[in-house]
């Protein structure tokens, strides 16, 4: 995974309305925590910092007063009606250290014949892996499954260097069959009058 470098600014106005004249310039108000270390408040650019976060589980390299930092995102805060960036947590982290992260679950491969249905029970997975070299993603074949089949957390192949860090015998993926509707008494009786 790339790393994704961004000048930061430590921010000493707190409160709604520092926030907002934060964002009416454009910039992001964000919290650093880790490693025992008292929380560091920054801004960040928005433009770039949406840019980054189009990727999961980014690697940020952020330069803050000529020091760098490494993080990765926690949480981050959208606006419900426009969808901007309005806070992100950040996790520092440390080169060779290992994180827990949840990482998307893709498929490929058709289902058996028969008008069966995937249920995702589980969209994401939770792994441990090296800050550096966190997985985008893991994709699972689901070719040739019929109605009652299960796909388990322990049965997903990971990516080199990463282990399951969550429950292993969840079920990630079901089949299912697809149910008809019953007609209605008002169908039934269309139908004998016909």
């Amino acid at each position: 995974m790339a790393e994704v470098k961004l000048a930061a600014q430590v921010r000493s106005e707190f409160g709604k309305g520092a926030a907002r004249r934060t964002r009416r310039a454009n910039l992001v108000p964000a919290v650093i925590y880790g490693h025992g270390a008292e929380p560091v408040h920054v801004t960040l650019p928005g433009h770039e910092l949406m840019m980054a976060l189009k990727t999961a589980n980014v690697l940020i390299g952020l330069e803050i007063d000529g020091k760098d930092a490494l993080v990765i995102p926690k949480a981050v805060q959208r606006n419900p009606l426009k969808g901007d960036i309005e806070h992100v947590d950040l996790l520092t982290v440390k080169r060779g250290e290992k994180v827990n992260v949840e990482i998307a679950v893709h498929v490929e491969g058709d289902l058996a014949p028969g008008g069966n249905l995937l249920e995702y029970v589980q969209n994401t997975l939770l792994v441990e892996a090296e800050a550096t070299h966190i997985p985008e993603s893991v994709t699972v074949s689901i070719a040739g499954l019929d109605a009652g089949a299960s796909v388990l957390a322990k049965d997903i192949p990971l990516p080199k260097g990463s282990v399951l860090a969550g429950d292993e015998d969840a079920v990630v993926l079901q089949v299912v069959a697809a149910q008809a509707e019953e007609p209605t008494a008002d169908a039934e009786a269309e139908g004998a009058e016909a």
